[in-house]
């Protein structure tokens, strides 16, 4: 049956075999596999430098144009439009809307490889796995993740969700649940003010503990008119109607006070650089650079357009040394 083996010897075995793949084996050699490899013991590397298409969509024949791809920015075109909507839908909800813009640029790379830009398309799945770490990374711009049906996250250990500036969730339909089966789960708003709404009814409950309600300066219950308000010391009670106490008995007993005192809340500092050359003062972009901290935590990483850095946090304030090359 046909075959083709191009083949060498020097630095680790490297092949390109073609048609119909057999072993070594004389003179009845074992069928490989069909279709074509592409291997080598030593390192390999695929370049193009006007833009790549990898497909497993099928080509009868060798029918068709190289870069056929119409389908598969079809494809592109309805996850962009689904992004779109659902940005829309948290921005309508008072939530902040995602950057459909930077995936619409790159739908306009990709589309024809108009500039240089990797397309990668198979019609059953595409599987990405490492016994070991994994990396998806934006340096400059966004990474979009858009699923038709389920996005779905799972980690035997830690999930860690990270934003520099804010994390936003919404949900547009069927609400949304937040469980710690075991563990605390802690809320802090570290530098502002914590807001809880709902239309309907909103319910506190400690099922096996206490409720506590803590604040330094007031505490105001308010309900049709009528108010509770702690402040100073004092408890105010004040309504348009009548105060009722159901009670067996009331005691009046001398003036007392409890302190709760209010959890310390970890200050952080963080801030971002800006590469300039020592002599001339002149801002540096898409320069490499090095961040070393006092206790060697080392960030690496190339200036933007701007001349800056990525934001460097620490949780105390600290000396760093930078170095541009």
């Amino acid at each position: 049956k046909e075959h083709i083996k191009l083949s060498t010897e020097y630095g680790g075995k490297s092949q390109l075999n073609l048609g119909h793949l057999v072993d070594r084996q004389r003179p009845h050699p074992n069928k490989r596999g069909e279709g074509f490899e592409l291997r080598t013991d030593d390192w390999g590397a695929i370049r193009a430098g006007k833009g790549l298409f990898i497909s497993a969509d099928e080509q009868t024949k060798a029918s068709g144009q190289q870069l056929e791809m119409s389908a598969v920015i079809e494809q592109l075109e309805t996850a962009l439009s689904i992004a779109k909507s659902l940005s829309q839908a948290a921005e309508i909800g008072q939530g902040k809307p995602g950057d459909s813009a930077g995936q619409a640029a790159l739908n306009q790379t990709l589309a024809g490889l108009k500039k240089p830009g990797i397309l990668m398309h198979a019609p059953q799945g595409i599987g990405i796995i490492s016994p070991k770490t994994v990396r998806v990374a934006s340096g400059h711009s966004s990474v979009g993740v858009i699923a038709g049906k389920n996005a779905d996250i799972s980690a035997l250990k830690d999930i860690t969700a990270v934003g520099g500036e804010s994390v936003n969730l919404f949900a547009q339909k069927s609400g949304m649940k937040l469980f710690a089966h075991q563990g605390k789960l802690e809320i802090q708003a570290q530098d502002d003010g914590l807001s809880t709404l709902a239309k309907k009814d909103v319910d506190i409950t400690s099922v096996e503990g206490k409720v506590t309600v803590s604040a330094s300066q007031e505490i105001l219950l308010t309900s049709g008119g009528g108010y509770i308000r702690i402040k100073d010391g004092n408890i105010e009670l004040g309504c348009p109607g009548n105060i009722l106490l159901k009670t067996s008995n009331v005691q009046v007993m001398g003036a007392t006070n409890f302190n709760a005192p209010p959890p310390a809340l970890s200050p952080g500092f963080s801030g971002f650089f800006t590469l300039k050359d020592q002599d001339s003062g002149q801002i540096l972009p898409h320069k490499r650079y090095r961040i070393t901290t006092s206790d060697g935590q080392v960030f690496e990483g190339r200036s933007d357009e701007n001349g800056k850095t990525v934001e460097i946090h620490t949780v105390m304030p600290d000396k760093l040394n930078i170095e541009h090359f």
